[in-house]
């Protein structure tokens, strides 16, 4: 069974991955999300040699009536590109010299793709760099250029305006207000069909937008003192899986100067950190009891901090510290000085990987939590009150992917912290036929549909939004798809049973 075997309504709208529902946009033709781009390209690209003039440049645009000039170096590798925005800022309004090289207004780092990525990768690039056109490449060459009008109908104006929107964003107030747009956007998509994979991404990338927005707004440069820092992503959002309800999960990694000292450089961050968990908590995105943020003096630290607090996990044996320090796992920069994360995470890749002690303790971790069906295939419920007859379909459901997607990863030395991507990249590693794996995947994906559909009922009835469904009250169909998934949940922990002798 895999999640493209479901029928009924909801089963239609989840296979139905029409790109203008991925970002709620009415398109003319809709394609096929996991179409490639290579697909979509039509004429040769217009671009130009470096030495060219802005004149000649902007006359060849005009003829061609093209929105964007991409500059090539000799064996036609992007090297810049030039867009009808950057016209009016960088040559119009400056009143630029018309007769200097395109070098000069030019955009040099070019954002590109492969000519085998999809739509959805070259939209999502869009929303997280608010920006109009992605350079398609193969082999690194220039073949083309997909820009929004190719995505969108041209008389929406939907995510990108939205995710542009919050980049402007200057108070608290406008920045709620947009968040509740994402919500309204992502329930809109929910019910539109969107496929739960590019839906999560969704939500994670215009929420990573808004986090930034707001340490923007409070980390100013004049008030770090040279101090070296980035924040931190973590759990659902370091995975690019955040649902309709999540907590914050951040955390800090900096580097003081030499004449600072990691106190004084803690006592300048922690302010700052609380002041942004504070407005986003007000934006929706509540602290959680453990309160694993970034304000929390325990997670913000050094380089040589986080390693030594890795170490204790790795050295840990009771449950309680490696569930409480899996989430960590999932780390990635969010907003900052980025090499400071990935120095961390190489060494702690190869830490993990070296430790059979640590995986071995993970492992069986994992496998305190058992899927909720019996020995008859039934579903094991609990609960009381208004949830009684009820199960967890995070706890006992998703999170049996994600925590072993986990594991193999950390097994691995795959850096991935996305869960289909880490099954896909690391259970392969692991002797896992390709077959099997997107078995998993496919599970998984059911799992976060019915997940998200039910807060989306919730959220719609005006009742708390929780991870609890009454499997009883599921349509047929829902229902054996759901005990088909958590029966491949099974399989996955049976799985790490056997690599790791349990």
């Amino acid at each position: 069974m895999t999640g493209k075997s479901a029928s009924g309504k909801d089963a239609a709208l989840e296979n139905n991955p029409a790109f203008a529902a991925f970002y709620a946009e009415q398109v003319a033709q809709p394609p096929s999300a996991q179409s490639r781009l290579s697909g979509m390209l039509g004429r040769q690209p217009i671009c130009c040699p470096p030495d060219t003039r802005i004149r000649a440049a902007l006359d060849t645009m005009n003829r061609h009536r093209v929105g964007s000039m991409i500059v090539v170096d000799g064996d036609t590798r992007p090297i810049g590109i030039l867009t009808l925005p950057d016209v009016l800022s960088r040559i119009a309004l400056p009143a630029h010299n018309l007769d200097e090289p395109i070098t000069a207004v030019m955009t040099p780092h070019v954002t590109t793709l492969p000519a085998d990525a999809t739509l959805h990768d070259a939209a999502n690039l869009m929303v997280r760099h608010c920006i109009r056109h992605v350079v398609v490449v193969d082999d690194g060459r220039l073949v083309g250029v997909v820009s929004e009008k190719d995505l969108f109908h041209p008389r929406r104006i939907g995510v990108r305006h939205l995710a542009s929107e919050i980049r402007a964003g200057q108070d608290l107030g406008g920045l709620k207000h947009y968040s509740a747009e994402i919500q309204t956007l992502a329930h809109d998509m929910l019910v539109e069909g969107v496929g739960v994979e590019h839906l999560t991404e969704f939500i994670a990338a215009l929420n990573d937008l808004l986090t930034r927005r707001i340490i923007e707004l409070e980390f100013h440069p004049h008030l770090l003192d040279g101090i070296r820092w980035c924040w931190i992503a973590l759990g659902s959002e370091g995975r690019f899986e955040q649902t309709f309800a999540a907590d914050q999960s951040s955390a800090i990694i900096f580097e003081p100067l030499p004449s600072m000292g990691a106190e004084r450089a803690r006592n300048v961050l922690l302010p700052l950190a609380r002041r942004v968990n504070q407005a986003l908590a007000a934006c929706g995105f509540p602290i959680g009891p453990d309160k694993t943020v970034s304000g929390n003096p325990a997670y913000c630290l050094t380089r040589d901090e986080w390693r030594r607090c890795f170490d204790q996990w790795l050295d840990a044996g009771d449950p309680k510290a490696l569930l409480d320090g899996s989430i960590f796992f999932d780390l990635r920069p969010l907003h900052g000085d980025g090499a400071l994360v990935a120095d961390l995470k190489g060494w702690l890749l190869e830490a993990t990987r070296a430790n059979g002690r640590f995986l071995h303790q993970m492992a069986a971790n994992a496998l305190r939590s058992l899927p909720p069906i019996g020995h008859l295939r039934d579903f094991v419920v609990d609960g009381d009150r208004g949830e009684a007859r009820t199960l967890d379909i995070k706890t006992h459901g998703t999170a049996l992917f994600v925590d072993a997607a986990r594991i193999f990863s950390l097994a691995s030395g795959v850096g991935e912290t996305n869960t289909l991507k880490r099954l896909r990249l690391a259970a392969p590693l692991a002797d896992v036929p390709s077959t099997e794996v997107e078995v998993w995947a496919d599970s998984f994906l059911v799992l976060q549909r019915l997940r998200l559909r039910n807060q989306h009922l919730q959220h719609a009835a005006g009742t708390p939004v929780s991870n609890r469904i009454d499997p009883y009250r599921l349509h047929e169909l829902d229902r054996l798809m759901l005990k088909e998934a958590l029966r491949q949940a099974k399989k996955v922990q049976s799985r790490l049973a056997l690599d790791f002798r349990l």
